[in-house]
C-alpha cells in the first residue's frame, strides 16, 4: 500500500477538502489539478478503466467546491483519521451526473468522427498511391460504414447521455455503498458458529 503518497494527495490540496469546513470553499484549479493528477496515476495504475476516467475527469472538471473532490478520490486514496463521515459524504447533483455525462457524450462523438475522418483519409490516400486512375473507389466502403457509427452517435444522443446519467448513478450506488461499508465498525463475519 502506498499511504505515505496517498496521503501526500491529501495534503496537496490547498485547504484539505475532506474536512467540512473547507468542503464549501470555491476549489481552485490547482486543486482540480491534484485531482486529475490522482485520477490520471490510477489510471496508469490500471486502478480505473478509461470509462471510469472520462466520467471522474469530467466531474473534476466542473467542480466547484472542495467537498465535491473527496467522493471521486475516496476509493484512490488512502484514508485517514480526518476523512469525512459518510452521512457527510455528499452525492453528487443532478446537474453533475448531467455534465459529466454529456461529456462522456462528446467524448464519444469525438472519437467516433476521428474514426471516421482518420481511415477515411489513410484509405483514400492508399488508393491514390495506388494509382486511382479510373479504377473502383473502394475507400468508399470505409467512408460508409465509419460515417454511419458517426450518424448512429448524432442520432442517439439523448439515450446515450441517458444511458451515461445511469452509469454515473449505479456508479455512485456502489461507491456509496462501499465507503459506508468501509466506515462501519469491525463487525463479527459470523454469529453462533
Amino acid at each position: 500500500m502506498r499511504s505515505d503518497g496517498e496521503e501526500d494527495a491529501w495534503s496537496s490540496f490547498r485547504l484539505d477538502p475532506r474536512q467540512p469546513g473547507n468542503a464549501v470553499l470555491r476549489a481552485s484549479d490547482a486543486d482540480r489539478a491534484v485531482a486529475q493528477q490522482v485520477l490520471t496515476e490510477a489510471y496508469a495504475d490500471g486502478r480505473l478503466d478509461r470509462d471510469e476516467l472520462d466520467t471522474r475527469t469530467a466531474i473534476v472538471s466542473t467542480a466547484r467546491t472542495l467537498g465535491e473532490l473527496p467522493p471521486l478520490l475516496a476509493d484512490l486514496v488512502a484514508a485517514t483519521s480526518s476523512a469525512l463521515p459518510a452521512r457527510t459524504r455528499d452525492r453528487t447533483s443532478p446537474d453533475q451526473r448531467e455534465q459529466a455525462a454529456i461529456a462522456k457524450y462528446r467524448s464519444d462523438r469525438r472519437e467516433a468522427v476521428l474514426g471516421f475522418i482518420g481511415p477515411s483519409l489513410v484509405c483514400t490516400a492508399i488508393w491514390f498511391l495506388l494509382g486511382a486512375g479510373g479504377g473502383f473507389f473502394w475507400p468508399g466502403f470505409v467512408i460508409v460504414f465509419t460515417f454511419l457509427n458517426v450518424l448512429r452517435v448524432v442520432v442517439n444522443r439523448s439515450d446515450m447521455v441517458e444511458n451515461n446519467k445511469q452509469k454515473l448513478l449505479k456508479e455512485e450506488g456502489k461507491e456509496v455503498r462501499r465507503l459506508e461499508m468501509r466506515d462501519r465498525p469491525d463487525e463479527p463475519d459470523q454469529q453462533g458458529d
